[in-house]
């Protein structure tokens, strides 16, 4: 889970930030919650008086070099010690009491040239600051980050963000304006504060916007084939039908095997799309061929449904027996869930639907045949 935070001013923004984590913090199911915003580091700088240095004997380089001893230490020499294979090193450092404050560090003294002990607070001035904090941008927008994951039994991130989306619009900001979270898209304009969500669920909106549109597409060019080959504009959207009776199956098949909709979902809702229309396109051929052969409309459209059935379940069957060797695998699920329960309820209702729906469409056509009957 990430939130991106975006205003007119750093610190309304690290503000907004900070009450946008407290929210994370309560929400059941939202665990390791950070944000991207640095606690006050103290930064001691030592001074040099090289005045005052150059009178006792001692020069700049000698004051850092005792200092970075002190601190971090060096190696002095090595101890051979026969219960070791190799020499241990001996390192010259102060104990970390010793080196834990300024106070002590000031304490140390410096070998002047004249052959004094000379104590570097004499040598120096400390002054204190704060280090700089890193500010985040994202598409040159000044941004602050609050982080998150999801644990638990729901595992997808959209739930907690509708779950945190009504305590969100209830936070108070300092121009009064109600935070409305954004989900697709950063905010244009930065005049007021305004949140988005990113981090996991910009990858989901992504993938299943792309695929979308993939979709659309291939129905798209399997409308214009099936136009290409009947030419008729009103016959493939009958052999269509078939699509969309897939998430008869699709939508319990996940809710059976207690399974999220993922995007291997969408892509076994995409391969049945061709495979299903294959099955109509069997059908409504057939009931074509018969009526081309005189036979009446009715009688056509029973005999489509007995001659056609045995290699439509052949080719339903297929695509079960095929898509079980990977229903246990933990990415491929979706789709193995997508392709047995889509094609097993897609095929029922289009052995019974599609040659139905084309009796009712094409009986006015014949209705000489359609009185018979």
């Amino acid at each position: 889970l990430v939130a991106e935070v975006y205003g007119p001013e750093y610190e309304q923004q690290i503000e907004t930030a900070r009450k946008i984590r407290e929210v994370f913090e309560q929400t059941p199911g939202v665990e390791d919650v950070d944000w991207l915003v640095e606690d006050d580091q103290v930064v001691y700088s030592m001074i040099v008086d090289k005045e005052k240095a150059a009178l006792t004997g001692v020069n700049t380089q000698q004051v850092a070099h005792t200092l970075r001893i002190a601190l971090n230490g060096t190696d002095v020499g090595l101890l051979h010690d026969e219960h070791e294979i190799e020499p241990v090193g001996i390192e010259l450092r102060l104990a970390r009491e010793n080196r834990s404050s300024i106070e002590n560090l000031a304490n140390v003294s410096v070998h002047s040239q004249n052959g004094q002990m000379i104590p570097i607070s004499d040598l120096v001035t400390v002054s204190k600051r704060f280090e700089d904090k890193s500010i985040y941008r994202k598409n040159l927008k000044r941004v602050v980050y609050v982080t998150g994951d999801v644990a638990g039994k729901i595992e997808s991130p959209i739930y907690a963000l509708l779950d945190m989306d009504k305590k969100i619009a209830q936070i108070e900001v300092a121009d009064g304006a109600q935070l409305e979270p954004l989900y697709t898209s950063t905010p244009f304009l930065e005049e007021d504060i305004s949140v988005k969500w990113d981090g996991e669920w910009q990858i989901t909106y992504e993938v299943f916007r792309d695929l979308g549109a993939a979709f659309a597409v291939v129905l798209l060019i399997i409308y214009l084939l099936i136009i290409g080959w009947f030419q008729s504009f009103k016959v493939p959207l009958i052999m269509m039908i078939a699509i969309p009776l897939s998430l008869v199956g699709i939508i319990p098949g996940h809710f059976f095997h207690g399974a999220f909709f993922t995007a291997t979902s969408m892509i076994g809702m995409i391969a049945l799309a061709g495979i299903m229309v294959r099955n109509s396109v069997l059908l409504i051929d057939f009931i074509e061929l018969r009526l081309a052969d005189g036979i009446p409309l009715k009688q056509a459209v029973i005999e489509a449904g007995a001659v056609r059935t045995r290699p439509i379940l052949l080719t339903a069957g297929a695509v079960v027996i095929g898509a079980v060797v990977i229903l246990f695998d933990p990415i491929f699920q979706g789709l193995a869930i997508a392709l047995i329960w889509g094609g097993v309820a897609s095929t029922m209702l289009t052995l019974g639907l599609v040659p139905l729906i084309y009796y009712m469409v094409e009986k006015k056509k014949y209705p000489e045949v359609a009185g018979k009957n």
